[in-house]
């Protein structure tokens, strides 16, 4: 069984930056897809931003340009450093990951919240504007 652990978040004026963590236990994350996602009140989770096995990554459109998701293989931990954020993006924020099958490709199912078994408990972000 897979723990996240989510830190990070908080509150920012538009234009700010945050950061947020997702640790994790119980396996190893360089076998799995990682992801970040999003759930305004009244709104559908939506994909924010995930990242393959081998690194490489996508993103949503609203989000292209001003968030960075990445991994620490070592510390066993995901990331998403948020800049220029906007009043939009204030949401709870959840890390999730894939445990289904290891080293297999996401593509085009990597920002769809159904492909993903784990999830952290989220962390709010609000922007004000």
């Amino acid at each position: 069984q897979v723990q996240l652990v989510q830190s990070g978040g908080g509150s920012v004026q538009a234009g700010g930056s945050l950061r947020l963590s997702c640790a994790a236990s119980g396996d190893t994350i360089s076998n799995y897809y990682m992801g970040w996602f999003r759930q305004a009140p009244g709104k559908e989770r939506e994909g924010v931003a995930g990242t393959e096995t081998d690194g490489s990554t996508g993103y949503a459109d609203s989000v292209k340009g001003r968030f960075t998701i990445s991994r620490d293989n070592a510390k066993n931990t995901l990331y998403l450093q948020m800049n220029n954020l906007k009043a939009e993006d204030t949401a709870m924020y959840y890390c999730a990951i894939h445990t289904a099958r290891r080293n297999i490709w996401a593509g085009s199912w990597l920002l769809r919240p159904t492909e993903y078994n784990y999830w952290g408990l989220g962390t709010q972000v609000t922007v004000s504007s």
